[in-house]
Parts: C-alpha cells; sequence; structure tokens
C-alpha cells in the first residue's frame, strides 16, 4: 500500500512530493536509464534517513507515496519494494560524507556519459559550462557493488569535496544540493553543457575558448551563495512545478 500524507509528517511529505516531481522531470528532460539511476532526498527530520525510488519502477510511476524511507545504513522504514544496492551505496556514500547536502541526483545520459570517457573532461566551450566548471569535480570509476562497497564509498566521498557537481569516469553524472531545486538546476547546467561539448567536438570545427577573465566572472556570478539557493534557482523550479502540476499531477498521491 503506498504511504499517505497520514502516515508521515507534513514536512516529510512536502519533501516526498518534491522528489516524485523531480522524478517526473528527469523523463520530461530525457534523464532516464530504464529503472537505473537514482535521485534522493534527506529527510528534514532524520538527516540519517533518506527517500529513494523503488527498484523496478519507471520513474514514470514515481509518486510521492511509492518513494522508500531509508537509513544511511541501508535498513528501509517504509515502502513495499527494494531498493538498488549499488544506487543505496552511491547516494549514502554523498550523504554521509556532505551533512550540508539535502539532494543526490544521478545520471547516465548520452552526453553525461560521453564527457565522462574524455580524458579532460569538461571544457569550458559554452557559457552554461563556465557557470558550473568551478563546481566539478571527478572520480574514477569503480564498481559500488553490494557486496564490497566500502572502499569505493569513502573514495566516493573523499573526491566530491566540496564541490557540487562529479563527473564519474567512464559512468555518468552526479549532482548534490541543498535542496531538490538546486540539484536539479545544477544538474540540468551540466547536462547542457554536456551536450553542447560534444556536439562542438564532432564537428570538427576550430574551437573558440572565452577568456579566462570572463570565466571568473561569470562564475562569481552564477556560483551557490552561502545563504541558500540563488533566485534564479528558486524561479526555475517554481516555473517547472507549475507545469508539472497541470500535465502530471498524480505525481502528488
Amino acid at each position: 500500500m503506498p504511504i499517505t500524507a497520514n502516515d508521515v509528517s507534513p514536512e516529510e511529505w512536502r519533501l516526498r512530493q518534491e522528489l516524485a516531481a523531480c522524478y517526473r522531470l528527469f523523463v520530461r528532460f530525457g534523464w532516464t536509464d530504464l529503472i537505473f539511476t537514482h535521485l534522493t532526498a534527506r529527510l528534514p527530520d532524520n538527516p540519517a534517513h533518506y527517500l529513494i525510488n523503488p527498484y523496478g519502477l519507471l520513474f514514470t510511476e514515481i509518486t510521492a507515496g511509492n518513494l522508500l524511507k531509508v537509513t544511511l545504513d541501508g535498513v528501509v522504514l517504509a515502502g513495499d519494494f527494494p531498493y538498488n544496492d549499488a544506487g543505496h551505496a552511491i547516494h549514502a556514500a554523498v550523504l554521509r560524507a556532505r551533512p550540508d547536502v539535502n539532494c543526490v541526483l544521478h545520471s547516465h545520459t548520452r552526453a553525461g556519459m560521453a564527457v565522462s570517457c574524455m580524458q579532460d573532461g569538461l571544457l569550458p566551450f559554452s557559457q552554461q559550462a563556465g557557470e558550473i566548471h568551478h563546481l566539478v569535480c571527478y572520480h574514477d570509476y569503480d564498481v559500488a557493488s553490494a557486496d564490497d562497497n566500502h572502499d569505493e564509498c569513502e573514495r566516493l566521498g573523499r573526491d566530491m569535496g566540496q564541490q557540487w557537481l562529479m563527473i564519474m569516469r567512464n559512468h555518468g553524472l552526479l549532482s548534490a544540493g541543498r535542496t531538490i531545486a538546486e540539484a536539479f538546476y545544477h544538474l540540468y547546467v551540466l547536462e547542457n553543457a554536456c551536450k553542447v561539448q560534444v556536439d562542438v567536438m564532432a564537428s570538427g570545427a576550430n574551437l573558440v575558448y572565452p577568456k579566462a577573465e570572463a570565466l571568473e566572472k561569470l562564475a562569481a556570478y552564477t556560483g551557490p551563495h552561502a545563504s541558500g539557493p540563488t533566485d534564479t534557482v528558486t524561479l526555475c523550479w517554481q516555473a517547472l512545478i507549475r507545469q508539472l502540476d497541470k500535465q502530471q499531477p498524480d505525481y502528488l498521491d
């Protein structure tokens, strides 16, 4: 049976609805990979608990009521489905390492995986790449398995450091945020930057790079504020939610 608003605190129910919205937005933007990849959010009333998708459901099926509540140690507290072991390992590692992070998003998009296979990683070709280039870190590929993932998870947390975006080499992209909206916005910008990079490099054209001082100004203007998500992040997220409420309101259930 799905969880209802009567089963949890008002804060948890609002978080469930917001995370379910994020799953639906992944579908809209073409960021899904069948039943794979995961989006998680830390519970406001207990930082050792988080929400994750039930393993086996498509992102179009995710609702507020069928999200799982899991401890960072992997104990399912609420929900009728199992979770994906590798997904839990990756997300719990970041949430453990970064108490300031409340949302972690992971994708296997074509452009993101393509850039993850490039030795130089993300290049500052475009304005969007310049906007988040200074927020990106890298993690060399290894398998986060269910049987033996302790060392890999510790390394993942160390590699994340204090950054907000990670390119997992030969794997995909990862975004962290203090809110779901912030993590989504960061990933949106990184994904677009990866798409542009793949297109530009495939074109064979001579490349033009922005001036270093211009990139520094851009980073200072668009970077995360210490006080919280920027107004741009909030406005974009509110607009997306308004559209989703009109077109797919069942995510709220």
